[in-house]
């Protein structure tokens, strides 16, 4: 599968939520796009996804009581993430995955997402595309059918964190962060579902050449995403979410739209 999004953001957003810069206002425009295959690992069904975005826009805000702006046009971060599903989802051709949405049943799955430093970064600068630092992601997985048309699905994963050896010529390190994920998915029918999302993280305390800092995270946000098929190999996703939570960044209204093309 093949994915092209667009993202629209605005209000309290940088790439860093933890980064000293306080009364954000961001207007973002991001773009990607995804490769995704399916195989088999182990007779387990298996997805490997490669990300590659775009973001351009601007950001004001304050930096020890000095207004600052910053404007960006750039690659951000690539992705690259393996997801198995371990439980309730072997490898399987088409009439076993037709049979499988028809029946649903409880599937456990696990993931890894690695992100390189691969986005544009300036050092002397705040904010920027990039993180100049690699970050994963382990995250374990359940879905759970409470009706054969209403799923819900859990996440649970930790953000780690490698030092930032090049922070305005000083290191930047970054303690994890640990997330979870909630989605109630109504299917409407093959290929057509909605769904109500909802997450929470925490953690994600820094220091800057050992001295810490004061940028503890515990956010959280909610929003509802829409998928609509058409002609077989074609899929439209559209989403929006909003902050509820926002002790550091987060406070943030974002739209995404993407378009997906299916090779059987």
């Amino acid at each position: 599968m093949v994915v092209v999004g667009y993202q629209y953001s605005k209000g309290d957003i940088v790439t860093d939520a933890s980064l000293p810069i306080t009364g954000v206002e961001s207007k973002t425009h991001f773009a990607q796009v995804s490769y995704q295959r399916t195989l088999s690992l182990f007779g387990r069904s298996t997805n490997l996804q490669f990300n590659l975005p775009y973001t351009r826009g601007a950001t004001e805000g304050f930096v020890k009581g000095e207004f600052r702006s910053r404007h960006i046009s750039a690659m951000a971060d690539a992705r690259v993430r393996l997801s198995v599903n371990l439980r309730g989802a072997p490898t399987m051709d088409l009439d076993a995955f037709h049979a499988l949405r028809a029946k649903p049943r409880t599937i456990v799955g696990a993931s890894l997402l690695i992100q390189p430093p691969t986005g544009g970064y300036e050092a002397d600068k705040l904010i920027n595309a990039g993180t100049n630092r690699w970050a994963a992601k382990p995250a374990l997985g359940v879905i759970w059918p409470v009706h054969p048309n209403w799923l819900f699905e859990f996440e649970l994963g930790a953000w780690f964190y490698s030092d930032n050896d090049n922070f305005q010529q000083r290191t930047r390190q970054q303690d994890p962060i640990l997330s979870t994920e909630f989605h109630l998915v109504k299917r409407i029918r093959p290929g057509l579902w909605a769904s109500l999302d909802l997450n929470y993280y925490v953690g994600g305390h820094t220091s800057v050449d050992i001295v810490e800092q004061s940028d503890s995270q515990r956010n959280s946000r909610i929003g509802a995403t829409v998928v609509l098929p058409f002609k077989k190999r074609h899929a439209i996703r559209a989403s929006l979410s909003t902050g509820i939570i926002t002790d550091s960044g987060g406070d943030f209204e974002n739209f995404s739209l993407n378009y997906a093309y299916i090779w059987r």
